[in-house]
């Protein structure tokens, strides 16, 4: 079997590929697009904690980017500027400004919720999940309401792929572009007139180490702003409508989650581990390194299928079943290693709240599947539209 992300065969379920290469060829090599793949769960593990031979810089998606060319971003950084910069953001991006957010969630969701409840229905992504952690990301960074579904847009456009080389469409370009523009306008609007927003915070933060003190400049702050927007919509717009998909096809696991909403919680691990919506990690070789018995050379390109660690059988118990009741284990997910994903405390938070409130909202439903969209991107695994029926 090949492991080929862009194919479109592949996207619509790469499940019995992985399963393939984990037990035949754990160290995959794609001849044709020359790059290798780590599948099983204790090898992604290992090669995340390794970040100096794993790098990050020249990209983490299989087309080769050239990062130079972008604003900066932690995801592209190997240590020690890696490092620097996550102290700086943290010092604004905290567990408690994240936890404040918990009301607005909350009621943006509902308001969200109820024309569905009223119409019986809807489009799951475009008229839920896509607005719900726009929503919350935009005000979180302070981005006028006006601007932000034009803003989603083009985070969506840039994430999108074509089927041959390069890859990157004029599109995708066009939209980074036209993003980077509206950051640095929206950025020199928050350094003329401070506020509360994310964005702002991020102009103050500030790190003493011995004796020397450091800030993020503009383009950090940019870079940062733009990573977070685009993670933080894309990845957790993927995560509830598959979940809608997968509550839709375990009906006894949403009876359990519609009974007890304290198990929201472990129902986004769950399918954040049965239909990641970032199925690999990226990355570029710093050294010789052997897996396997294969000798990956310096400078190849290595994917750290997390996608399919998740559904590993050497690490989970009867792993392809969907089971929101599921013992706590290490969760691949967000990352692992260095790279953990920054926002994961936000996007918890804004899956648990969206699942406890789609639940109340409908406790019954039906998916049209047949007429499910799936999205068409590298690493990003989800839809597009899922059109639903209160049952």
């Amino acid at each position: 079997m090949e492991l080929n992300p862009f194919s479109y065969e592949f996207q619509d379920d790469p499940y019995p590929v992985y399963r393939h290469l984990r037990d035949e060829a754990p160290c995959y090599h794609n001849f044709e697009l020359d790059f290798y793949a780590l599948t099983r769960f204790a090898d992604v593990v290992e090669a995340s904690q390794q970040p100096l031979v794993f790098s990050s810089a020249e990209g983490t998606t299989l087309e080769r980017i050239d990062t130079a060319a972008l604003l900066p971003m932690m995801i592209f950084m190997d240590p020690p500027g890696h490092d620097l910069n996550r102290r700086l953001v943290n010092r604004a991006f905290t567990p408690r400004a994240i936890s404040d957010l918990e009301p607005f969630v909350r009621s943006t969701a509902l308001g969200y919720l109820e024309p569905l409840r009223e119409k019986g229905g809807g489009d799951f992504v475009e008229e839920f999940s896509a607005l719900l952690p726009m929503d919350v990301i935009m005000e979180l960074l302070g981005v006028p309401s006006p601007d932000r579904n034009r803003l989603r847009r083009l985070m969506d456009a840039t994430l999108e792929r074509t089927d041959d080389p390069p890859y990157i469409g004029r599109e995708a370009i066009e939209a980074m572009a036209t993003m980077q523009e509206y950051w640095g306008a929206l950025l020199a609007d928050k350094r003329r007139s401070p506020d509360d927003s994310l964005m702002s915070k991020l102009c103050q933060a500030e790190v003493t180490e011995g004796g020397e003190t450091s800030h993020l400049s503009d383009q950090d702050v940019l870079g940062f702003c733009a990573l977070i927007g685009m993670a933080g919509t894309e990845t957790l717009t993927k995560l509830l409508a598959n979940a809608a998909i997968l509550f839709h096809r375990w009906p006894e696991q949403w009876d359990r989650l519609r009974a007890d909403h304290t198990l929201a919680a472990g129902a986004v691990e769950e399918t954040l581990r049965y239909w990641a919506p970032s199925q690999y990690q990226g990355r570029v070789l710093a050294e010789d390194v052997e897996c396997h018995g294969t000798v990956m050379a310096r400078g190849a390109r290595v994917l750290l299928v997390t996608g399919s660690a998740s559904r590993d059988e050497r690490a989970y118990q009867d792993a392809d079943r969907f089971d929101i009741e599921r013992p706590t284990h290490l969760a691949t997910g967000f990352g692992h290693g260095l790279h953990f994903c920054l926002g994961a405390a936000l996007a918890r938070l804004e899956g648990r709240v969206g699942l406890e409130e789609f639940s109340s909202a409908f406790p019954r439903y039906d998916v049209d599947e047949s007429k499910a969209r799936r999205v068409h991107q590298s690493n990003v695994h989800g839809f597009s539209n899922v059109p639903f029926v209160a049952a």
